[in-house]
């Protein structure tokens, strides 16, 4: 074989050879972008089936029976807070078919000014939507702040077992001086203004101070009180506990006057709305704005007072 042949045989191998690189490189690069988009595609079904992307516009089914959900702790940085409960109810009023909305209620309370919020947002609605009635439907627990939006329903519906009631507010800490004299550590705390230091755990509560205090808290549950008997009016039984923070049972509040019937959603839909179909308006917060909420609780935390005023 002469010289060229050499070379022409070389060439090609040389050439196949590099094609063959060009493609290993091209089918890796693919199957990167491939596997990207795989995890993208199973990533944004997770957000979704977990609720971070937020929900989706709500599907009109004709007449219908509205449903927004209040769970957990009635507070700016939970899922429960007035803004997303309010937008909820809003869209709920307003969307095309509504019959009645039921605000379905599973919370021990939380903040005083968060409850008045939703309860002062449910009176507004009411007023500019009087053929909708709105019915609160109580689960496990409402308590406390819960019963503060309760009330501002045209009736109350419970389960046999439901905790309804504890209406009062409370203030809560610690004090550790005790602690501190025994193991020898004092306490140096220094203010400009004589009681920018209300409250501190690590000193002494001064009569003042804790009368001070006392009357804050009775100013909130007389706006409590205030609230529940212009909301149950002639319903409410009134008696000594009616405004000692007991709580009862779904039959005893029945009794008392604190709630109306026995109900569940679906029994409340049916039996009463007379539309068995059931459309969710409740806000869900995007992964972004959850991470938004938890960040700025996390900073708020970091100078709030040691004790919290809270419907609990």
């Amino acid at each position: 074989m002469n010289d060229d042949g050499a070379n022409w045989e070389r060439d090609v191998i040389a050439k196949l050879a590099s094609e063959a690189l060009a493609e290993q490189k091209r089918s890796r690069r693919w199957g990167i972008v491939f596997k990207s988009l795989t995890f993208a595609y199973l990533f944004v079904l997770l957000f979704i089936a977990l609720g971070w992307l937020g929900q989706s516009e709500v599907i009109q089914s004709g007449d219908h029976t509205a449903v927004v959900d209040l769970n957990g702790v009635i507070a700016s940085d939970s899922q429960a807070n007035s803004d997303d409960i309010n937008a909820g109810l809003k869209d709920a009023f307003e969307a095309k078919g509504t019959k009645a909305v039921v605000l379905r209620i599973n919370s021990p309370g939380g903040s005083p000014v968060q409850a008045a919020a939703i309860n002062d947002e449910i009176r507004r609605l009411r007023g500019l939507h009087p053929e909708i009635p709105l019915y609160a439907v109580v689960e496990d627990m409402c308590a406390s702040g819960g019963y503060y939006v309760a009330v501002a329903a045209d009736k109350i519906f419970v389960a046999k077992a439901s905790m309804v009631g504890s209406i009062g507010v409370l203030m809560n800490g610690f004090g550790f001086t005790g602690t501190m004299e025994k193991l020898g550590v004092e306490r140096r705390l220094l203010t400009a203004g004589k009681n920018k230091g209300f409250m501190d755990p690590f000193s002494p509560l001064e009569a003042r101070q804790r009368t001070y205090a006392l009357n804050m808290l009775k100013d909130i549950h007389s706006q409590f009180i205030e609230a529940v008997r212009q909301g149950r009016g002639d319903r409410l039984k009134e008696n000594d506990e009616t405004f000692s923070g007991l709580v009862w049972t779904g039959e005893e509040s029945i009794a008392l006057g604190l709630a109306d019937e026995l109900g569940s959603v679906a029994s409340v839909a049916r039996d009463v709305v007379k539309a068995e179909t059931i459309v969710n308006y409740s806000k869900r917060e995007s992964l972004i704005e959850r991470a938004a909420r938890r960040v700025g609780a996390s900073l708020g935390e970091a100078v709030m007072w040691s004790a919290r005023t809270q419907l609990q």
